[in-house]
């Protein structure tokens, strides 16, 4: 139940990652983030450029704090932008790892499948570490392993949704059909239920961000988080019960209840 997650020959204790973005302010991220006990933290080059003072506020704690970075391509369309802003992220942030997004729907900011194993194939040529946010599609998971991506990251529900796990058919035929996989939801959660229930179904990992930082106390929620992520995965290791159709009694009866026994054995007596 203590085995450390690895993700790209790396070992990490914690299965909760998030990000850093939509907090009140820095300081409330830094505690949530501390709070939260993620080792790894996303960070969008994009929006948040160290360049800009809130930024490089974020970027300096992230350096302090030890946590492996995470940059993504959040809001590239293409895989021309995301290559672009991906060698822009090497070079700034010094690392190889990369959360690839290639958004093909504005309305519900789906991944573009297309695009998605198009720049994952590209990316993982230049040497970069990738993990694609994608969708619960086998297939689509399948054909971005064959490129040479060594984790998934499918979503539960639409980015900033808060719905949990839509699909669950669909996301644990991922994870039986992907047993060796590391796979990480992201994308979805509102609840720390929800990500225990992640947990459960044998997920590696959860990845989130909304539902911390529009917490009405994030530094509390993401205690929680941690939390049930941890439970979940202690339940999983230790195996579920079988779902039943019909009623089975918790405690066996056998002839008459105790207090009667006694009763019969003093009268007896």
């Amino acid at each position: 139940m203590n085995e450390q997650l690895n993700l790209y020959g790396k070992n990490f204790n914690s299965r909760l990652l998030v990000g850093t973005a939509l907090y009140p302010s820095p300081a409330i991220m830094r505690e949530s983030v501390e709070a939260s006990g993620a080792e790894i933290i996303t960070l969008s080059l994009r929006r948040q450029s160290p360049e800009q003072q809130q930024g490089k506020m974020i970027w300096d704690y992230i350096r302090e704090s030890g946590c492996q970075l995470l940059p993504n391509t959040a809001g590239c369309r293409t895989p021309r932008e995301v290559i672009a802003l991906a060698e822009m992220s090497r070079e700034i942030f010094q690392t190889d790892w990369l959360k690839l997004e290639v958004i093909g729907d504005d309305y519900n900011l789906q991944p573009d499948p297309y695009g998605l194993i198009e720049a994952a194939r590209e990316l993982v040529k230049r040497g970069f570490k990738v993990l694609p946010y994608c969708t619960d599609d086998l297939v689509v998971c399948r054909r971005l392993l064959d490129v040479g991506c060594e984790v998934l990251m499918p979503w539960g529900a639409p980015i900033g949704t808060g719905q949990g796990l839509l699909n669950k058919y669909n996301l644990q035929t991922l994870r039986e059909r992907l047993p060796d996989v590391p796979l990480i939801i992201d994308a979805g959660i509102g609840a720390p239920s929800q990500a225990a229930e992640a947990m459960e179904m044998g997920f590696d990992a959860v990845l989130l961000n909304t539902a911390i930082a529009k917490a009405q106390n994030p530094v509390v929620m993401a205690q929680s988080f941690r939390l049930a992520v941890e439970a979940g995965r202690s339940a999983h290791a230790a195996g579920l019960m079988v779902k039943r159709q019909t009623a089975s009694p918790s405690t066996p009866t056998l002839d008459m209840p105790f207090w009667q026994q006694s009763s019969s054995k003093a009268l007896q007596d």
